[in-house]
């Protein structure tokens, strides 16, 4: 027994193993879904060549920082120079710094606004009206010079006079000082004794206090016999002491009295307070007779204030007293002195400050032609500085406001004359005559930093994309309709939300078109369950392996479920009709029957996959990344789909057939197109038509392959952002419920507004010139390079009718306009006055460098060591403009510059761009002949190997060379370009169509093997076969043809072109082939030598 009959065994036999297996794996390879990364950058479509690693030379090395992009809004209106207008875009830009999303993107400098301008341009008009004034105030400085000299010689005798004066008072006010400081240091001595003399007399106070309290204390305790009398007389007699000692003999004498009286009162309060203890007299009683010896020791104290210390204090005050008026005629007398010092300081200081200033104002008049020679150089220095001014936002809006609308026209015509710097004009559109004071539409350029993340074409920073969205918002509020803004984020957000969008309608479409057909096709709910089941782990399969290999998920993976669901049911549709059709051929049960059909089938599928393999892996000869991908994925989707539908479809299928059929059920159903009617009899034309008249079917087809060859050579290659952007959507898909509702789409039209009337800043060339730069002829050789660049048919031509084109040498003239030291290093090194330097260029280059480091630095590279190794031209395209045609006129600019020591380069986005279409061409032709050369041998080999005849190989394969013609004279006819959708085309033809023609020719074959004749054969395959190929044709294209309403351009052409590729397939497998086989049956195959097929029964191979 084969490998391959063990094989189909186990799988019929032992379903429920093979359906676990799967299980597990489905599980294994699916968890790989969730690391899938989507990217809708055009970067990843960019390949290895020197104009790209050129542009990241010029990314790397020129001044600027390259983390940076630039938007664009387009304000519109009857007057966007009216005074309102240059406000509102002033106030906007306002509103985007007060904006948290938008400010933490913006630039250091981030606007460029023509309102920017005018305002400016009128601030530093004023600030020279100005210097105007200073002017003639200089002038009327000088007349005065006269005057001032005679009030000088007056003012210096009235000064030595009033010197003298100045001497005799201050000798006076030193003598009267003296004498004041002498009466101060007597007051201060009074003043320290009389503080310690009051300080003694309160020392003295409080020991008498404290002695009456001791004698307090001391006839308590002997009344309560603490003590004994004797002890009592002790202590009074030592109390009695220590005062005599420490008091004066007039205040011991009024104070000893003062001890006893305190003694005998204190005597009878404790008597009283006994007999109160004791119970013999009432507490009332003892308030009242306790109240008078109280009164006598609180008199008692009190006495040592007004008695005892009276005359010391009486003494003390009034010498206090006296004191105090001495010392307030002191401080008088101090404060005259001080006013006589500062009268005469001041005097002083205002005689000499007179005469430093005669003596100043005598020098300033020897000097004050110098004087006022320097303010007018000052002055000029002055002028020149205006146009260093730079206003904030609210000093321009207030500038603006105070001016009338014939103000900011004067100013408008002095800005936007035909003589102003060309920079200027960017801002207006490219048909705006220079000085009129109106225009219909003005650009804001608006500069944005991304941080750490790089801005590629299609895909920016998710905080570039918030920021200009935010600012969208902005100017839709405040302008309505009537601006836009127009910049990477805005273009990748509708890049992105296209992605979604385009999946959100295509796949519910496509998966609703298919259940339709299948369900007109199987008719029945288990297969059609079946069926999704495995398109579900064919899809899962092929998005695991995507995510455990990286594989990003970009605008042409879009293509790929679309393409596996239509291939896997075409593998579906041709299990389940040849399995219904064998079971109703025969008794056998729902396995035997299984098994049958996959020996018929099992080698056509295998067939089918190597060719549609081969046919996407040819897509690896690409230069194109994400093509070369989209091959693997393929590739690895249509191997899933092979071992889905061979394995576990027909393992599922006989295990659920065979237990309903266990429980009664009837699963034999009628094969689609083999029980006549319409479907039946379209499909039996082509055994008719070759039975009659193979040959003329063969010559029609020959000549339309042949017309649609002719065309397909006109086809253009297209490759640029405008690819990948969608149009606006109709109206029903906006209107369609959540979350099939597609968004608003309006970057295509704002692109093709910017390209048609202004200058847009992503879409420039440049020529890179390494080398000797340094050389006297380089500058003179960019001049003539220059001339060339401007009179090419790409390049931009602002209103002021001057070519944008951006290089060392306009750096230069510009810097020299603004800055007079460097125009004269320009102009010395120009020594045939034609306004190019042609010596000392390096010098030169030092110069501009020393005078504008930042605009030098991004015309010319100079290396850490100070080494000129470089510089760039900078030529602005226009954007309607053909990228092959600004390809060519900038390599014909780098020609002139090339050579005799330096190296030119034509390079920039467009150009690199321009190498992709190329390249997407190069993947076309190579691809298609790749799956061509190696679809022909495999199956020349294959048919040699199997049926003994290698032709029979190259008949089948004939239908697709002859779709692939065809569908690429279609787009030649329809004016599709190839894309990085479309650039797949010829190998997906092959490697689709080629399956529709391998199963009728197997089917030819297996209905020969089994004895029918030649025209038998035929019409049991159109029928039987070609009714599966019908249904797998129909879910096919409708699947691919749902991509019409995608949201991308490219997938809507992708969706048409793939699904003509499949009708043209099977109009081939169904119509042409029957009469190659025809053909190549009688004269190569088992029937040459016969003019019918009814006269041999002999098996279907033969000798070639």
């Amino acid at each position: 027994m084969r490998a391959a009959d063990r094989l189909i065994e186990f799988v019929t036999e032992r379903s429920r193993i093979v359906i676990a297996v799967f299980l597990i794996v489905t599980l294994v390879v699916g968890s790989g879904v969730g690391a899938i990364s989507q990217s809708s950058s055009l970067d990843q479509f960019q390949t290895d060549s020197e104009a790209a690693d050129k542009q990241a030379y010029i990314d790397e090395h020129f001044g600027g920082d390259e983390n940076t992009t630039t938007a664009q809004l387009i304000v519109r209106g009857e007057d966007t120079l009216s005074k309102e207008s240059l406000l509102s875009t002033l106030e906007l830009q306002g509103e985007f710094r007060g904006n948290g999303t938008i400010d933490g993107t913006l630039a250091e400098e981030p606007f460029g606004d023509l309102s920017n301008v005018v305002a400016t341009a009128a601030i530093r008009g004023e600030r020279a009206d100005e210097l105007e004034d200073r002017s003639e105030d200089l002038e009327a400085r000088g007349e005065a010079l006269d005057e001032r000299s005679q009030r000088l010689e007056a003012e210096g005798e009235a000064l030595e006079s009033e010197g003298e004066e100045l001497a005799a008072r201050g000798e006076a006010l030193e003598s009267d000082a003296a004498d004041l400081e002498a009466d101060a240091a007597d007051l201060e001595e009074r003043r320290t004794t009389l503080e310690e003399d009051r300080a003694a007399i309160e020392a003295r106070g409080e020991f008498m206090a404290g002695t009456l309290d001791e004698t307090r204390d001391l006839r308590i305790a002997a009344d309560t016999g603490e003590i004994t009398e004797a002890e009592y007389e002790a202590g009074i007699a030592n109390l009695d002491t220590e005062a005599r000692e420490r008091l004066p003999a007039e205040e011991y004498a009024a104070f000893s009295s003062l001890i006893d009286d305190v003694a005998d009162a204190q005597a009878d309060l404790n008597a009283l307070d006994a007999r109160y203890r004791a119970g013999e007299i009432t507490a009332a009683e003892y308030e009242t007779r306790s109240a008078e010896p109280a009164a006598e020791i609180e008199a008692a104290y009190a006495a040592i204030e007004n008695e005892v210390l009276a005359p010391a204090g009486s003494d003390l005050a009034e010498r206090g007293e006296a004191l105090e008026s001495d010392a307030a005629e002191l401080e008088q007398r101090q404060a005259t002195l001080e006013e006589r010092g500062d009268a005469l300081e001041a005097d002083r200081e205002a005689l000499e400050q007179r005469g430093d200033e005669l003596e100043a104002e005598g020098e300033a008049l020897e000097e004050e032609a110098t004087a006022l020679e320097d303010e007018s150089e000052a002055l000029e220095d002055d002028f020149a500085a205006i146009s260093g001014i730079d206003p904030s936002i609210d000093e321009r809006i207030a500038q603006l406001e105070s001016m009338s609308q014939s103000e900011i026209d004067d100013v408008l015509e002095t800005v936007l004359s035909e003589d102003a710097p060309r920079e200027v004009f960017v801002f207006l559109p490219t048909d705006y005559e220079p000085g009129s004071t109106s225009a219909d539409a003005r650009a804001i350029y608006v500069t944005q930093t991304t941080g750490e993340d790089t801005v590629i074409e299609g895909e920016a920073p998710p905080s570039l994309v918030d920021s200009q969205l935010a600012m969208a918002d902005i100017v839709e509020e405040r302008f309505g309709s009537s601006g836009f803004v127009f910049g990477s984020g805005i273009i990748s957000d509708e890049i992105e939300r296209s992605l979604t969008d385009s999946l959100g309608i295509v796949l519910p479409l496509a998966l609703g078109f298919v259940g339709v057909v299948l369900v007109i096709a199987y008719r029945d709910p288990l297969d059609i369950v079946l069926g999704g089941a495995g398109i579900l782990v064919v899809l899962l399969w092929t998005f695991g392996f995507m995510g455990w290999a990286g594989i990003a998920f970009n605008q042409i993976m879009i293509a790929v479920p679309v393409l596996l669901i239509g291939l896997s049911i075409d593998y579906a549709i041709h299990v389940f009709m040849r399995h219904r059709e064998q079971r109703a051929e025969s008794d056998e049960g729902t396995r035997q029957a299984m098994t049958v059909v996959l020996s018929g089938l099992g080698m056509a599928f295998v067939w089918v996959t190597a060719t549609a393999v081969i046919g996407f892996l040819s897509n690896l000869v690409s230069p194109v990344g994400p093509i070369r991908e989209f091959g693997i994925a393929s590739a690895v989707g249509i191997v899933s789909a092979l071992l889905v539908f061979g394995l576990l479809l027909p393992a599922a299928k006989v295990e659920l057939d065979a237990a309903l059929e266990s429980r009664g059920y009837d699963r034999k159903k009628r094969a689609f197109g083999t029980g006549g009617g319409p479907a039946s009899e379209f499909l039996s034309l082509g055994g008719r038509v070759a039975r009659r008249a193979p040959w003329a079917v063969i010559v029609v087809v020959l000549l339309l392959t042949a017309g649609s060859a002719y065309g397909a050579a006109g086809i253009d290659t297209s490759f640029e952002q405008e690819d990948f952007i969608a149009d606006d959507p109709p109206d029903w898909m906006q209107n369609l419920p959540e979350p099939l509702a597609v968004g608003q789409y309006d970057s295509k039209e704002d692109l093709e507004y910017v390209n048609e009337h202004f200058l847009r800043e992503d879409t420039r060339t440049e020529v890179l010139v390494e080398g000797e730069i340094t050389r006297d002829d380089t500058l003179t050789r960019l001049a003539e390079a220059e001339e060339i660049a401007a009179e090419s048919d790409s390049v931009v031509i602002l209103s002021s009718g001057e070519a944008d084109v951006r290089s060392p040498l306009s750096v230069m003239e510009s810097v020299a306009e603004e800055d007079e030291s460097f125009e004269e290093v320009f102009t010395a090194a120009d020594t045939n006055a034609d306004g190019v330097p042609d010596r000392s260029v390096e010098g030169v280059y030092d110069a501009l460098f020393a005078t504008d480091t930042e605009a030098a630095s991004g015309v010319i590279h100079r290396t850490e060591t100070g080494e000129y190794e470089a510089f760039r031209l900078v030529i602005s395209i226009q954007g309607s403009a053909a990228t092959d045609l600004a390809t060519e006129e900038t390599r014909g600019v780098a020609a002139v510059l090339d050579g005799d020591g330096l190296e030119a380069t034509a390079t920039g986005q467009l150009i690199v761009f321009g190498i992709v279409e190329d390249e997407l061409l190069q993947t076309v032709i190579e691809s298609m002949l790749v799956t061509l050369v190696v679809v022909f041998a495999f199956l020349m080999f294959a048919y040699r190997w199997a049926n003994d005849s290698a032709i029979l190989g190259a008949v089948t394969l004939l239908p697709i060379v002859f779709s692939v013609a065809w569908i690429l004279g279609t787009m030649y006819l329809l004016g599709i370009p190839f894309n990085v959708m479309t650039g797949t085309i010829t190998s997906l033809t092959i490697g689709l169509g080629v399956a529709y023609n391998i199963h009728m020719t197997e089917r030819f074959l297996i209905e020969r093997e089994r004895g029918r004749d030649l025209f038998e054969a035929l019409d049991r395959s159109v029928r039987g076969t070609g009714g599966a190929l019908l249904g797998s044709a129909a879910t096919t294209v409708g699947g691919f043809g749902v991509l019409v309403f995608a949201i991308l351009p490219p997938l809507q052409q992708f969706g048409l072109i793939t699904g003509l590729t499949i009708v043209y397939a099977f109009l081939g497998s169904v119509f042409v082939l029957p009469s190659l086989l025809v053909v190549w049956a009688r004269y190569l195959g088992p029937d040459r030598g016969h003019t019918t097929g009814t006269e041999t029964t002999t098996p279907a191979g033969g000798s070639d």
